[in-house]
């Protein structure tokens, strides 16, 4: 029979119950929007990039927020298991901060981020400066498999410059080296961030070769071009990243549990939903700035116009962008 998105599979020990992940977004990812993918049936889910240094120095922020993982994540859609992703460039701190989540969170799995394009990220070592020292790389995630005793899995690029493969030859030493679990492949480089066309016979070639599972990540956006590379490549899973913001629909379309598009009314449920959890994590007044980087992924999908998206970025609080999406609501209710 051949494979579908909806089939199960095994990362190491654990049971994943489909092939639909929802993929690390740095400044994103936090357990409301874990929750909503797992609400449209995501099988795994992973954190937003967490710093190893606040880890393992007690940061308030990133232990108490970052690190949150909520029992309502647990309860919804499939199940299956929540990642904590992890970068840095140093071991010991590396294996301080996955025995920190091991220790204080629920986490079922440590991702390790090999594949942060961001100049900010790199200039430091860690992200996909960790490519340019392989030796480097495969001692950080021995640490933090060492550190958690949970499986680690590592998200990287194909290269760290355009036409290159170093990602791809790291990608086997951090299994056969360091006993990484599986890899988070995305086919493209980090020089060009997220334009091009991912590589998938590179990525192909890598399924082949590679003693572990290959989750494909990078350019998932529709449902035909995402069923097509995971049947070219032969990956374990197909990771949701940018596709997905804004659009947790896709999911379910993917897992054939919805064949169409959502309704304005659908979008702007969805929306206050959102609204209503980032009020729940980070208060009224925070939660009013925060959303800010929501609006646009949520009015696009209903063609908004121009004039709505400056109106909900000029908003400073929630009660605000609610009043601004109200008169939406009753027009299209009223459609």
């Amino acid at each position: 029979m051949p494979r579908t998105l909806g089939d199960p599979w095994k990362l190491a020990h654990l049971d994943v119950p489909n092939r639909v992940v929802l993929a690390p977004l740095a400044g994103i990812g936090n357990w409301f929007v874990r929750l909503q993918a797992k609400r449209y049936g995501a099988g795994m889910v992973v954190s937003e990039m967490v710093s190893s240094f606040g880890v393992h120095h007690r940061n308030e922020k990133t232990c108490e927020e970052m690190l949150r993982i909520d029992p309502a994540e647990r309860a919804a859609g499939p199940g299956g298991p929540i990642c904590i992703q992890l970068f840095g460039q140093e071991p010991d701190v590396m294996r301080s901060a996955a025995a920190s989540v091991a220790h204080d969170t629920t986490a079922d799995v440590i991702d390790l981020n090999m594949g942060c394009p961001v100049p900010k990220v790199c200039k430091t070592g860690a992200g996909a400066a960790l490519i340019d020292d392989p030796d480097l790389a495969v001692e950080v995630a021995r640490a933090a498999r060492e550190g958690s005793k949970l499986p680690v899995t590592v998200k990287i690029r194909s290269g760290r410059r355009a036409g290159a493969r170093d990602g791809f030859d790291l990608a086997h030493r951090l299994v056969d080296e360091a006993g990484v679990a599986a890899i988070g492949f995305h086919p493209r480089s980090a020089q060009v961030h997220h334009k091009g066309t991912p590589d998938l016979d590179l990525a192909r070639e890598l399924v082949e070769t590679l003693q572990a599972p290959v989750i494909l990540s990078g350019g998932m956006s529709d449902p035909g071009t995402i069923r097509r590379a995971f049947e070219y490549t032969g990956c374990e899973a197909v990771m949701l990243a940018r596709g997905a913001l804004g659009n947790p629909w896709l999911f379910a379309r993917l897992l054939g549990t919805r064949d169409v598009e959502p309704t304005t009314v659908e979008v702007l449920d969805e929306l206050e939903w959102v609204m209503q959890r980032a009020v729940e994590h980070l208060g009224e007044r925070r939660a009013g700035r925060y959303l800010r980087k929501f609006y646009p992924w949520y009015v696009d999908r209903i063609g908004g116009s121009k004039a709505l998206q400056a109106a909900l970025q000029a908003t400073d609080t929630v009660d605000e962008a609610r009043a601004v999406l109200a008169a939406v609501h009753e027009l299209s209710v009223a459609a």
